[in-house]
């Protein structure tokens, strides 16, 4: 269990920093509110990291796919406020690495530009093609927003390379996943999002990760299934921090799945899982873990719904400790492990 604390603290190093500017620990405070990154939760308004322009200006569809296709790493496509991008036909839309996809939601009342698609088919809009490619202030909205099992599995962005980051946008109504990671990409953060409306039921995924170890950090999501979850395989981690678990959930709110969920005869649910100061406004259960995180999980500083102990499901290797619960913000008694999927007291 030590290696994943120097792993997962070295991975936050960023946000612990902003915590002690700001002359309080995060260790001390409990659930999302205390904020220590500088940003609102979700983003938008007070959002500091806005784009007022950049290398290439998109007004239209034909616009932005020519600008994706010249767009060198290190420039900025600028999508102005008060646009709207109807992309319904298009799949897989490349975004180049180095390369930035921005927008001004948060600046001066601006709900960011739409970019929408209509295609009730099977389909994911936006893919990483390079490393460090990132999208901020804007809006991205699929076609639909219901539980229903449609025949088509819709996806707003495919992530595949290291480093990516999506920060200050709204993401929502693509039935099967808003943000999805495989590829083994790691570093990417997703942060400061307002993530909703991805709950088709049997899947409905506001963050998926599949291989890769992603960092979810000062986010809002409500209306998924699972508001992130993870494959749980050999090289699949993520962090969520400073999050917003907003009451609408179809299923339990964080998820990791294990062996056997896949099928491949382990109990393996992930490499780390770190889920810390988080607030969870709803009744679905707040955490499972479908088996054991072959270097840990740690679980803390959140503020659950259930008491700690019910809040967290697990096989082994994870430890639940220093929560909060409920309405009266009841402070979580005794440590706990879980071991064999029952918590043991340490």
């Amino acid at each position: 269990m030590e290696s994943v604390r120097a792993m997962v603290l070295a991975a936050v190093w960023l946000w612990v920093s902003c915590a002690l500017v700001m002359g309080q620990e995060a260790e001390d405070t409990f659930g999302c509110e205390a904020n220590p990154t500088g940003d609102p939760i979700g983003g938008g308004e007070g959002y500091r990291d806005i784009k007022t322009t950049g290398d290439f200006i998109a007004k239209s569809k034909d616009d932005l796919l020519a600008a994706l296709k010249e767009a060198k790493a290190g420039q900025t496509i600028f999508i102005p406020d008060g646009v709207e991008i109807d992309l319904t036909g298009e799949r897989n839309i490349a975004i180049p690495g180095g390369v930035t996809l921005a927008g001004t939601r948060g600046l001066d009342g601006s709900a960011g530009a739409r970019i929408f698609t209509s295609l009730r088919e099977g389909h994911t809009l936006f893919r990483t093609a390079g490393e460090k490619s990132r999208l901020t202030g804007l809006r991205f909205e699929g076609s639909f927003a219901g539980t229903e099992k449609v025949a088509y599995h819709a996806s707003f962005l495919s992530i595949s390379h290291y480093g990516c980051e999506v920060d200050n946008c709204e993401i929502y109504n693509f039935n099967v996943s808003g943000i999805g990671v495989g590829g083994a990409a790691i570093n990417v953060r997703i942060h400061h999002n307002y993530i909703h409306h991805c709950q088709r039921s049997g899947y409905g995924y506001g963050v998926c990760v599949g291989e890769g170890a992603v960092h979810i950090v000062g986010n809002k999501f409500d209306h998924c299934r699972h508001h992130v979850a993870a494959g749980g395989g050999p090289g699949c981690s993520y962090e969520v921090a400073w999050c917003l678990i907003m009451p609408n959930c179809t299923s339990y709110c964080l998820d990791v799945h294990g062996g056997s969920a896949r099928g491949d005869n382990t109990d393996i649910a992930g490499d780390w899982i770190h889920i810390h100061h988080n607030t969870f406004q709803g009744e679905q259960l707040e955490v499972l873990i479908g088996g054991t995180p072959s270097q840990g999980g740690e679980i803390h500083h959140n503020w659950f719904f259930h008491p700690p102990q019910e809040a967290v499901r697990s096989l082994s290797n994870t430890r639940v400790y220093s929560n909060i619960y409920g309405p009266e913000k009841k402070p979580q008694e005794k440590r706990i492990e879980l071991v064999d999927g029952k918590p043991v007291e340490y």
